[in-house]
């Protein structure tokens, strides 16, 4: 439809604000300015697909919203963040050349610089308005799938995808918690924290088995390159949370799977399993350095501290008692510290810490803090955790966050660090596993043992005890 030359009878000025007035409205409904300008067909069309469109967005964004397991197998799969991307770039291509389109067929004629300058204007601001938001969505595709390529294993063969469930037939599957201590000053990594999650797949109530990096005489899988090289009766020469240092340093001799992505982690993970008496399904290993990085990223966490805690290497600072935020820093040496206590007492703290996180941690956390923790996630996290586990494996962390949570401490009394006795610990560990999940009633927690003094999560007898009991 043509417009006649304006007039004094209707100001220039008002002509410019009208077709200013409907680009802007096609920029929110596109179509508009094409069904004012005559173009009944193509306004119809663009109007009718945008509408079509959106109608779908909502619907896929309603359905995936509170389906975390749903958002983690699309962002594993590399062709969707591919499509994601080219869709969102063609999009945003499309409706802005909708926009200066729009301009075209409602803007006064003849337009002279005025209007030219406005038009300019109008069309730069409602594209970069209209491409930002489509430009998150890339940047935030890309960024995950980036995250989960570094953080999990490879991709297995789609033959060996899992199908609706990665662990059919199960009721429980054990997860291996790693804490490597490497840093600038320090020679390799020791895995100075070493925690076994045995996780209800239907429940998840969890049992978090403690083992102390101070064990000694670890025995090895039998037909292992450890094992010929460190023979039963006595074992492993060195503590336990020196294995996986010593099979970095050897892989192609002494590692179980040396063209694992890390070898020495995965030989750790085996180790473990045998030593308890176990199969281990996954390994997470975190470097403690980046450690208070997560901690950050998901803006601290809220830690009761009931006696002061001593840190750092001369016992210099201070974590006074109260409930507190800590930030990564202050959590790291709620963990770590053994100043004016022992390496027992540190590990009962990190289980209230994995509580506390578990707790707090939530979907609209992460997204808040998305880039925080995808950047901290990629620095200081591995893990043999295949892709097409992942939801599940989502779906599960839901449940535990909301489940119960026990612990059992191979340490002393239960456990002789220096001559352990490998019979009795895979039967504690065997118990453990057996009760976990069973409804102990509200009698349970009567019948605990009490925790050791001034110790926040130091658990004492050969039963799991509640983390709620003992944490503070």
């Amino acid at each position: 439809m043509a417009y006649p030359a304006e007039g004094g009878r209707r100001p220039r000025f008002w002509a410019t604000a009208r077709a200013a007035l409907w680009t802007s409205a096609s920029a929110l409904l596109p179509g508009l300015a094409h069904l004012r300008a005559g173009k009944r067909a193509a306004g119809a069309g663009i109007l009718g697909g945008f509408l079509l469109l959106a109608t779908a967005a909502g619907a896929a964004f309603y359905q995936l919203r509170s389906d975390l397991s749903w958002q983690a197998w699309l962002a594993a799969q590399p062709y969707w963040v591919e499509a994601v991307a080219i869709g969102a770039v063609a999009l945003a291509t499309l409706w802005s050349s909708i926009i200066i389109r729009s301009w075209q067929l409602t803007r006064p004629r003849p337009e002279r610089w005025g209007s030219r300058a406005v038009g300019a204007v109008l069309v730069t601001v409602l594209c970069t308005a209209l491409i930002v938001p489509f430009a998150f969505v890339v940047r935030t595709a890309v960024t995950l799938h980036s995250t989960l390529t570094s953080v999990l294993a490879p991709a297995e063969p789609a033959s060996q995808a899992a199908a609706d469930t990665p662990w059919p037939h199960r009721s429980h599957i054990n997860v291996l918690l790693l804490g490597g201590d490497a840093g600038d000053n320090r020679y390799g990594l020791r895995t100075d924290t070493m925690i076994v999650a045995n996780i209800d797949i239907d429940s998840g109530d969890t049992v978090l088995i403690s083992v102390p990096r101070n064990l000694e005489n670890v025995p090895f899988p039998e037909g292992t390159a450890l094992a010929e090289r460190y023979p039963e009766p006595y074992g492993f020469d060195d503590l336990l949370n020196e294995v996986y240092q010593t099979v970095a340093e050897e892989p192609e001799e002494l590692a179980i799977n040396p063209d694992a992505p890390d070898p020495a982690a995965d030989t750790l993970k085996h180790v473990i399993g045998h030593a308890l008496g176990i199969s281990i399904d996954y390994y997470a290993l975190v470097d403690l350095r980046g450690f208070a990085d997560l901690i950050d990223a998901i803006g601290g966490v809220v830690v009761p501290v009931e006696e002061p805690i001593r840190y750092g290497r001369r016992g210099e600072g201070l974590l006074e008692p109260g409930e507190r935020r800590m930030s990564g820093k202050e959590a790291l040496w709620y963990s770590r510290s053994r100043t004016d206590s022992d390496d027992y007492a540190r590990m009962g703290r990190q289980g209230c810490l994995l509580k506390y996180v578990a707790e707090q941690t939530n979907p609209v956390t992460v997204l808040r803090r998305f880039d925080e923790l995808a950047d901290a996630t990629q620095r200081t996290l591995t893990s043999d955790i295949p892709p097409s586990h992942l939801p599940a494996l989502v779906d599960l962390a839901r449940r535990v966050s909301q489940a119960r949570m026990h612990t059992l401490q191979l340490s002393p009394p239960q456990v002789t660090t220096a001559h352990p006795d490998w019979t009795e610990i895979r039967t504690l560990v065997d118990r453990a596993i057996r009760s976990n999940g069973e409804d102990h009633g509200p009698a349970d927690t009567a019948k605990q043992p009490s925790p050791s003094p001034d110790s926040p999560g130091r658990q004492i007898g050969k039963k799991p005890v509640s983390l709620d009991r003992l944490c503070p």
